[in-house]
């Protein structure tokens, strides 16, 4: 009796199980409860930063809440979730967030494994170095150099592969590893999008200290990321993004977060995935 009673038991814990499995979409579904998971980078000055306070800041967190908001959720319905260059592509395959808003650089390669939206801003690869070093004014002077960018980076394969094979490239986990070697001389310059330059540079504990050179290395078209073969939601967020740049919002992220830089941005791209 006691035997039967435990089995039965345990069958209505195991249907219960499934049942709430069933109804809450699990943790793999990138909203779930009225939330939604959204990956942005937590290092990214001017772009996607969690502040010592524990909310964040940056134009790729303005783009994405304005986003979310036209899908249906308010600002405290987001979760933030770190999202590294290496693994922006696993995490969106895994349904580890909805959709990604991290400086993702739109090319052929990854739109073998997820979809875009957008674009929605367009940068140009940049180099960063110390604000008393002449000695670096072009791509090619970086042969005799070291070199630093995160991994799994766009602007670093297209240095390493175009612009100077002679770099010597350190490859690190955040571009925050990167400042702290230019500063302590360990490494010679930066490299990723100006954009992301910027906002470091412009930081009141970095001013004066380190300077952009200026160089238009690439086109570099920042898209939304979200899961292969989700065209519904490609297009919700791409009609969000025309209506962003069309009212007015996008231009007001754009100066609230790049203009302590005095950075010249591009306009507004026009959208092409999903068209």
């Amino acid at each position: 009796m006691k035997l039967r009673k435990a089995s039965a038991a345990a069958a209505a814990a195991l249907v219960l199980s499934l049942t709430a499995t069933a109804c809450g979409g699990g943790s793999g579904s990138g909203s779930d409860d009225g939330k939604i998971t959204i990956g942005i980078k937590f290092d990214q000055p001017g772009l996607g930063l969690k502040k010592p306070d524990g909310t964040f800041a940056g134009f790729d967190v303005d783009v994405a809440t304005y986003v979310a908001k036209e899908l249906g959720y308010e600002a405290k319905d987001i979760e933030w979730k770190q999202t590294p260059s290496a693994e922006r592509e696993n995490m969106i395959a895994n349904g580890d967030v909805k959709f990604v808003v991290a400086s993702y650089s739109i090319n052929d390669e990854r739109k073998q494994k997820v979809d875009f939206a957008g674009p929605y801003f367009v940068a140009h690869q940049d180099l960063l170095v110390r604000a008393d070093d002449s000695s670096i004014t072009k791509a090619e002077d970086l042969n005799s150099k070291k070199l630093c960018s995160v991994t799994g980076s766009t602007p670093a394969q297209n240095v390493k592969e175009k612009l100077a094979p002679k770099a010597d490239l350190q490859e690190f986990g955040g571009y925050s590893e990167c400042l702290t070697g230019l500063e302590n001389k360990a490494v010679d310059a930066i490299t990723t999008d100006d954009s992301i330059l910027a906002g470091y540079a412009s930081q009141k504990e970095h001013q004066g200290k380190f300077k952009l050179t200026g160089l238009k290395l690439s086109d570099e078209n920042y898209g939304i990321g979200l899961k292969k073969g989700d065209t519904d939601l490609q297009s919700k967020i791409n009609k969000a993004l025309e209506k962003m740049e069309s009212d007015g919002s996008w231009e007001k992220a754009v100066k609230a977060n790049f203009g302590p830089a005095n950075y010249k941005n591009d306009p507004a791209p026009k959208i092409t995935e999903g068209s």
